[in-house]
């Protein structure tokens, strides 16, 4: 269950008896760290009420495709994009058939053409309607399109019929939902990945230092853990917390985090450098605060700081290496050069002078780079692009190796 802490869940509700299950549903998915959105159809609402989940998971729950309070009033949009999992719980034969059929007619059904997010259903329904020729076509034309189905569970139902088409508890479908977030594409591997910035002490008070608020790096290492890997995460001073499932090794200077790259390096199969280690230190640093003279500049002297990432790279027990690019202009150049100058295995470019996806950003939008490819990929959240990207790396481990 761990794996639903940081996730955000649509959790669509259409119209049936076991929609009152919907609410132990919320309160589990929120229990387990997950933020969750409620999206119901209007059948939904005559068995139970919108302020019940609005109550349980924190948010206001959606029922109208056009929504006037959201951006534009495309709400089905924004929750479409926001989403990392869309999980209708109950889904009726009705709902079912209509999203089978293409259908755009109301907040749910919209929501889930437009989504890229999984979509998994809980059936509910009479063990007839459950049978009906009509009904196995529709599960069959939703699984030939990637549509995942918990269940139904067989037994009594609230008609008093018995069989198939109970709506699965629901400590069953939270688990099966945190199940999702986990694709073992790197199962058995080691991954370091690097966080943050560095910082280089000028004297007991002041340092200098790169813009970063380690999200990127922080949510490629949850993204990692979910991809079944062993995760060492070596983290400038960020202000964001210790990720579960991980060791976190936090550090300050760009030497810290080189000392702290290279110690079981020979255990690491893939490396990722997602820090925006400071490229120059003070040749010297004070004892003391440094008082404000009455000069009107002060010149400090720095020394390179060591090039983790290539060093790695170069090492004898060299992993997989995956390097970032921060660039302001001609980004694909540049980041096309750091590739073959450090001699790394993939490069992650993005363009940091946009505002939009910038430094402290939660969005951001990259092109993955390697010797012979360009791909792009288009803007997201950072936890969402995360996903995308170990499973690009995990792609491009896999072929080499």
């Amino acid at each position: 269950m761990q794996r639903l802490t940081n996730k955000q869940i649509i959790l669509g509700i259409t119209g049936g008896i076991a929609a009152y299950k919907s609410a132990e549903l919320t309160r589990l998915l929120k229990g387990a760290g997950a933020d969750v959105r409620v999206v119901m159809t209007p059948s939904a609402t005559e068995f139970i009420t919108p302020l019940t989940l609005q109550a349980l998971s924190g948010n206001p729950v959606h029922l109208h495709l056009l929504d006037a309070d959201a951006e534009a009033g495309m709400g089905h949009i924004e929750l479409a994009k926001w989403a990392d999992l869309v999980l209708i719980a109950p889904a009726s034969a009705n709902f079912m058939a209509r999203l089978a059929s293409g259908h755009g007619d109301d907040l749910l059904t919209t929501l889930c053409l437009a989504t890229e997010a999984p979509i998994c259903l809980a059936p509910a329904m009479n063990q007839a309607m459950w049978r009906d020729s009509g009904t196995q076509d529709n599960v069959n034309l939703l699984k030939s399109r990637d549509v995942t189905l918990f269940g139904p569970g067989s037994g009594e139902q609230a008609c008093g019929d018995t069989g198939p088409g109970r709506m699965l508890e629901p400590e069953q479908i939270a688990m099966l939902s945190a199940e999702q977030f986990e694709s073992g594409s790197l199962s058995g591997k080691t991954v370091f990945i690097t966080a943050g910035p560095t910082r280089e002490p000028l004297d007991p008070v002041r340092y200098i230092s790169n813009h970063s608020s380690g999200k990127m790096g922080y949510a490629l290492a949850e993204a990692a853990v979910e991809a079944g890997a062993k995760v060492k995460l070596i983290s400038g001073p960020v202000n964001l917390p210790a990720p579960a499932r991980m060791e976190r090794i936090s550090v300050e200077s760009a030497e810290d985090m080189l000392t702290a790259s290279l110690q079981d390096l020979n255990l690491c199969d893939i490396f990722i450098a997602a820090a925006a280690v400071a490229d120059y230190r003070p040749t010297a640093v004070s004892e003391h605060k440094i008082k404000k003279g009455t000069e009107e500049i002060m010149e400090l002297h720095l020394v390179k700081n060591p090039d983790i990432v290539a060093t790695v790279a170069t090492h004898p027990s060299n992993p997989f290496t995956v390097g970032f690019a921060a660039e302001t202009r001609d980004v694909l150049e540049y980041a096309r050069g750091k590739l073959d100058r450090k001699k790394l295995d993939l490069i992650i470019a993005n363009d940091v002078s946009r505002s939009d996806i910038g430094f402290n950003s939660d969005e951001n939008a990259v092109t993955i780079v390697s010797k012979t490819t360009a791909e792009s990929l288009p803007q997201a959240s950072k936890r969402q692009l995360a996903t995308r990207l170990i499973a690009r790396i995990a792609e491009q481990y896999n072929a080499e190796k």
